[in-house]
């Protein structure tokens, strides 16, 4: 784990934004032009050939090449993608906010006007990066950065299933969080705008109702419902 104004290649670092499985997430500054970021390192993949170690590394560059085309207003901006000290990196914007999964709480749900202006700008994003050949795969609200006072959404880990599908794939994990991922992903098809639609309308329900269409603590029920059962009508709810 780095430190506090511990130097990551062109970086300095300040502190640490956020931690997952598979990424740790840092505030940084850029010390050639000075630009604040929020700075995303890739835990090692973790794969035993140095060939395949290449591929990933590769795969990974040239995906990053297209994700910093995408330039929207709702869209958080790859600034930059690299390499250093063998760990893969993405420098991105830094937006202000919170996840918009703060708001999927019947305690805290959004006013339904406020939740289709989210829709039509996360919608709108989508459009802007599928005319460029690039789905998201993983829609959900915590990947929606708001902050509603500054009429502020960014939608965040644009691409990042993408770049790391070759990898995920050989370990066979599910790509996507399950509870959000259309029918005929389970079915093991390839994602498509499509799918990323069909998130954006799980998401959509969840924040209206503060409830996924589907949901069960079973994965397999899970499954089923998903593949099978229509949603709950929304005026039932």
């Amino acid at each position: 784990m780095l430190s506090p104004a511990e130097i990551f290649g062109e970086y300095r670092i300040e502190r640490l934004l956020g931690a997952g499985s598979s990424a740790t997430v840092f505030l940084a500054q850029n010390l050639t032009d000075q630009r604040w970021v929020a700075l995303k390192i890739f835990a090692p993949a973790g794969l035993a050939e140095e060939a395949e170690r290449q591929e990933l590394r590769t795969r990974f560059l040239q995906e990053a090449q297209v994700l910093q085309r995408l330039r929207h207003p709702n869209i958080v901006a790859l600034h930059a993608a690299g390499e250093t000290a063998g760990q893969l990196w993405l420098a991105m914007e830094l937006a202000p906010g919170c996840p918009l999964d703060r708001y999927v709480r019947p305690s805290m749900l959004l006013p339904v006007p406020v939740v289709l202006t989210i829709g039509e700008r996360v919608a709108l994003a989508l459009a802007h990066a599928h005319a460029q050949g690039v789905v998201h795969r993983d829609i959900k609200p915590s990947n929606v950065l708001v902050a509603l006072g500054e009429a502020s959404l960014k939608l965040t880990d644009f691409g990042t299933a993408r770049l790391l599908d070759h990898c995920r794939t050989r370990t066979e994990l599910m790509m996507g969080t399950p509870a959000y991922m259309a029918p005929e992903l389970l079915a093991g098809n390839a994602a498509t705008p499509a799918s990323d639609l069909y998130a954006l309308g799980v998401m959509l329900f969840e924040l209206v109702a503060g409830k996924l269409p589907h949901s069960s603590p079973s994965m397999g029920e899970l499954l089923r419902q998903i593949a099978n059962d229509p949603a709950p009508d929304l005026r039932a709810l």
